[in-house]
C-alpha cells in the first residue's frame, strides 16, 4: 500500500480481521497491522480443539451468557449473532455442523481452511497487511510503529484497535497496550483471568486419576451453576464445566460439585440407607449409587472420613466441597476479563478520549464462557467497530454495510 491508508486495524485476530472485512467492503483503503509473524494465531490455536464458532441458541439465552456486559453488547450481538456467524462461515466455504449441546463447528474441525479463505477474501477487497509491526502509541500526529525496517508513523483517518486481552502472550495477547491507552485518559478495568482452571494440591493417591474426565456432575459457586465436564490434571481442575463459574471463583466463592445431579437428596439417602451388612461404607456407596472410579476418588479426596449417617452423606455427595488454591495464572487463561470499559466508549465503540479510534474484541471489558460465545463476541464487536469507522470516513452515518 502506497502512502497512508484511510483505515488502520491494529491486531489480526478475529475482531480485527472482521473490522477489516467491513472496511474493505465499504471501499475504504485498509491496512491490518500485526505484531506477530503471522495473522490469526489465536484463531488457529482455537482450531486445535475444533474451532467452536458459536452456540446455536435463541437470542435471549445467548445474550445471558455475557453477564453484566449483555446490555451494552446486546445491539452488536443481535446484529451479528449465532445465525449470522453461521451464514458468514458458510460464505467462506465452510460446511458446519451443530453438536448435541448446540455448539457449532466447521466440519473440518480446524481453523486453517476458514482463515485461508478469509484472508483471500480480504485480499480481494483490497485489504493489505503487515506483520512484525508493533504499535508504540500516538506521536507526531499519527500512529507509531516499530517495524523490521525501523520506526514508522502512519496517519489514517480512522483506527480500529483489536489488540486482544492479556492471556496467551505468546500468541499476541499480552495486554501491553493498556499503558498506551491509560496515558490518553482511557478508562480501563484491571485484567483478570477468565475461563481458566483451578489449582488443586492433590494427595498422592490422585496421581492415578490425572487426565481423567469428570462427567455427569454439576459445579456450583456463588449462585452460578454449570453442568459439564472437567478434567483432573497434575495441577488441578480444568474444563468447560468449570469455566462458566470463573467470575464467582475469582471473587472467592467456594466451589462445590453435585456428584448426582439427577437424583434428589432424599433418593440418595434412601439408597444409602439400605442394609450393607459387612460391606464397607465406601463399597456400599459405590454399589448403591453406581459411582465410577473418578467420582469415587473425588469423594475420598474431599470427604474423608465419610459420614455414617445416610442423610448427611447424601447431602455431602450433593454438595461436595472442592478445596483449591485459586485460579491458574492469567497467561494460562483462555480469555480475560477487564480492559476498555463501556464508559470509555460511545455507542459505536469509539474512544471518547480519541475520536476516530475504535476498539473491538477481547480488549473490551466483557467476558463470556467458552462454547462459541467468545468468538461470536469478537466477530460482532469487530463488525460493529468496522462499520462505524467506515461510516465516519464515508460521512454516511450509521448505514448498514
Amino acid at each position: 500500500m502506497q502512502g497512508n491508508p484511510e483505515a488502520v486495524v491494529i491486531g489480526a485476530g478475529p475482531a480485527g480481521l472482521m473490522a477489516a472485512e467491513i472496511l474493505g467492503r465499504a471501499g475504504v483503503s485498509t491496512l491490518v497491522v500485526e505484531a506477530k509473524p503471522s495473522l490469526g494465531r489465536k484463531l488457529l490455536m482455537a482450531g486445535k480443539s475444533g474451532l467452536n464458532l458459536t452456540k446455536d441458541d435463541p437470542v435471549e439465552p445467548f445474550l445471558a451468557a455475557y453477564g453484566d456486559a449483555a446490555d451494552w453488547l446486546g445491539p452488536m450481538l443481535r446484529d451479528f449473532g449465532p445465525d449470522q456467524v453461521q451464514q458468514w462461515a458458510r460464505g467462506l466455504g465452510q460446511s458446519l455442523f451443530t453438536g448435541s449441546t448446540g455448539r457449532v463447528f466447521p466440519e473440518a474441525m480446524k481453523a486453517s481452511p476458514l482463515l485461508r479463505a478469509w484472508l483471500a477474501r480480504l485480499e480481494g477487497l483490497g485489504v493489505s497487511w503487515r506483520t512484525r509491526w508493533r504499535w508504540t502509541g500516538w506521536g507526531d500526529g499519527g500512529l507509531g510503529f516499530d517495524t523490521p525496517a525501523g520506526p514508522l508513523c502512519l496517519r489514517p483517518r480512522v483506527t480500529v484497535l483489536a489488540l486482544g486481552g492479556a492471556s496467551w502472550a505468546r500468541l499476541g495477547s499480552d495486554g501491553a497496550w493498556a499503558g498506551l491507552l491509560a496515558e490518553q485518559g482511557v478508562e480501563l478495568a484491571p485484567f483478570a483471568p477468565s475461563n481458566v482452571g483451578l489449582l488443586v494440591e492433590w494427595s498422592p493417591v490422585m496421581r492415578a486419576r490425572f487426565g481423567a474426565p469428570i462427567k455427569g456432575v454439576r459445579f456450583d459457586a456463588g449462585g452460578l451453576s454449570s453442568r459439564g465436564e472437567a478434567v483432573i490434571s497434575s495441577r488441578g481442575l480444568e474444563g468447560g464445566g468449570l469455566y462458566p463459574l470463573t467470575p464467582a471463583l475469582r471473587s472467592g466463592a467456594p466451589l462445590t460439585v453435585d456428584l448426582l445431579p439427577d437424583l434428589t437428596v432424599e433418593t440418595v439417602a434412601e439408597r444409602l440407607g439400605r442394609p450393607r451388612r459387612k460391606t464397607s461404607l465406601s463399597n456400599h456407596l459405590r454399589k448403591t449409587l453406581k459411582l465410577e472410579p473418578v467420582r469415587m476418588a473425588l469423594v475420598m479426596e474431599f470427604s474423608r472420613p465419610l459420614p455414617e449417617s445416610p442423610q448427611t452423606l447424601a447431602q455431602r455427595l450433593k454438595e461436595l466441597p472442592i478445596h483449591h488454591a485459586g485460579l491458574r495464572p492469567m497467561d494460562e487463561a483462555i480469555s480475560t476479563a477487564g480492559g476498555v470499559t463501556a464508559a470509555a466508549l460511545d455507542a459505536d465503540l469509539m474512544l471518547r478520549a480519541q475520536p476516530g479510534v475504535y476498539c473491538a474484541g477481547e480488549m473490551l471489558d466483557w467476558e463470556a464462557p467458552t462454547g462459541g460465545y467468545l468468538l461470536t463476541g469478537c466477530l460482532a464487536t469487530g463488525r460493529w467497530a468496522g462499520r462505524a469507522a467506515a461510516a465516519r470516513i464515508k460521512g454516511a452515518g450509521d448505514q448498514p454495510i
